[in-house]
């Protein structure tokens, strides 16, 4: 009789605890109903200046189940619905509208959201406003969305084959490439903005006259065409200036290349006989693999800072260069790790196991050649090789080297005196390349017939600042 009844309470906790099990599993498996804790990973997105039709980098939010119950979201929309200028996609499902998903208990999914912003005849920046609205068990959620447009001229893989003018009346937007073609002249004009996609190098076969002004607002800026975070300040956003072996007369003033991969590139002299390259009050920043690579070319250059390259200034197999107050100056940033000389100089080049030396003539004047705290102790670096003509000198200038450059002229040269700019902030990315008072480089210059500095300010005739900024 005992043994009969232990074996039915046996079979009655058992079918209890399938019970439970059973309750336990529906309860799992069944959706929330009622008040739900539900929360977004941001209740807003920005989106940073866009250009008309382009589209922009993509932004996320998460949508949080914080029930131990499945919760079903019956709406994710756009409150502009097909009009709007977002787009939205909710783990994979295209919008405006998204219906009826299921959320498991603790768990998550994304709403992916992109902006597009269609042309106007608005030339000034503009905002474009919408929210995503969600819904679930009568209750409401929103997140705000915001975004800066511009318009803007859009060229993909141009072609300029007759002389052209680009005026500052709205940004221009390269895409694949632009070419200026032999015995063409491109003409920039103050105040204009180029913005270039990763996949455009800038040719020029033929000239570009790039004239900004002194005035920031009339300066000409070449940049990446990513201006959202992080990526408007990332290097290499894009490949470049390039010159060419046809390119003749070309001059940059008073402009700022930024984030390119190869700033600046020169090949071979211009068939002129002239400077293939003025380059006068302008700034060549954060380029990713050089700031300036000449190769058996030419430039006159005055009032130039080239910072933060991952090489800033490399002029091989020869050529002739004129460089009066250069600031040549380099830190190591999250971005670019200073490894390299910020001058390399060199009269050849080898090719297949030959070396092939060509002329070369290059004078520094009234110039600061700089870093700190790197593993580079030669921040000036000369080479020749072959018995092709060579004359390289430094006249009143600052530099940083553990070594003298060799078969160089020096004269006034201030060895491993630090030049003490106006701020250096590696961490912040915050720079300032003109001098603080008591600098070494006040008044430690030369005459040379140059009256204004980078910013287009006053330079006394007799004894100037070195480097780019005259102390004011």
């Amino acid at each position: 009789m005992k043994t009969l009844f232990l074996s039915c309470m046996k079979q009655i906790l058992v079918a209890i605890l399938l019970v439970l099990i059973t309750a336990s599993a529906c309860k799992k498996n069944s959706f929330i109903t009622g008040n739900a804790t539900v929360i977004t990973s941001s209740d807003s997105l920005h989106f940073d200046t866009l250009f008309t039709s382009t589209g922009s980098v993509t932004q996320f939010f998460r949508i949080y189940n914080q029930n131990d119950q499945k919760l079903r979201i019956s709406e994710v929309s756009l409150g502009g619905g097909a009009a709007s200028f977002f787009k939205i996609n909710v783990d994979g499902f295209p919008g405006p509208v998204v219906r009826d998903l299921e959320v498991e208990a603790n768990d998550s999914l994304y709403v992916f959201v992109t902006v597009k912003i269609d042309p106007t005849a608005a030339n000034l920046p503009f905002v474009v406003q919408d929210s995503v609205h969600i819904k679930y068990n009568d209750q409401e959620q929103w997140v705000q969305l915001d975004a800066w447009g511009q318009n803007a001229h859009f060229y993909r893989n141009r072609l300029i084959d007759a002389n052209e003018t680009w005026t500052n009346d709205k940004p221009y937007v390269i895409l694949g490439g632009l070419l200026v073609e032999e015995n063409v002249t491109l003409t920039i004009e103050k105040g204009t903005r180029i913005y270039v996609h990763a996949d455009a190098p800038l040719f020029v076969d033929g000239t570009l006259q790039a004239n900004g002004g002194a005035d920031e607002n009339e300066r000409i800026i070449f940049r990446g065409d990513r201006l959202d975070i992080p990526y408007r300040d990332y290097p290499a956003a894009w490949p470049g200036l390039i010159f060419r072996d046809a390119s003749i007369n070309n001059s940059i003033q008073y402009t700022t290349i930024q984030n390119a991969y190869q700033a600046i590139v020169l090949n071979n002299p211009a068939s002129n006989g002239q400077a293939k390259l003025q380059l006068k009050e302008s700034i060549i920043d954060n380029a990713y693999d050089a700031g300036i690579l000449a190769i058996s070319s030419s430039i006159n250059s005055e009032n130039c800072l080239i910072s933060n390259c991952g090489k800033n200034l490399i002029l091989v197999k020869g050529g002739q260069y004129t460089f009066n107050h250069l600031t040549a100056a380099s830190y190591t940033t999250s971005f670019i790790q200073h490894k390299d000389p910020v001058l390399g100089l060199t009269n050849f080049v080898k090719e297949n196991n030959n070396t092939i030396s060509v002329d070369l003539s290059a004078s520094f004047t009234n110039s600061i050649f700089w870093s700190e705290n790197s593993i580079v102790e030669n921040e000036v670096v000369v080479q020749k090789e072959g018995n092709s003509n060579f004359d390289v000198s430094f006249t009143n200038c600052i530099m940083k080297v553990k070594t003298n450059p060799a078969n160089s002229t020096l004269t006034g040269v201030l060895l491993n005196q630090s030049p003490e700019f106006e701020t250096i902030d590696t961490q912040k990315k915050n720079f300032n390349f003109r001098l603080k008072d008591g600098s070494p480089a006040i008044d430690a210059g030369i005459a040379s017939g140059i009256s204004i500095d980078l910013d287009g300010k006053p330079r006394p005739v007799a004894q100037p600042d070195l480097g780019c900024y005259e102390k004011q």
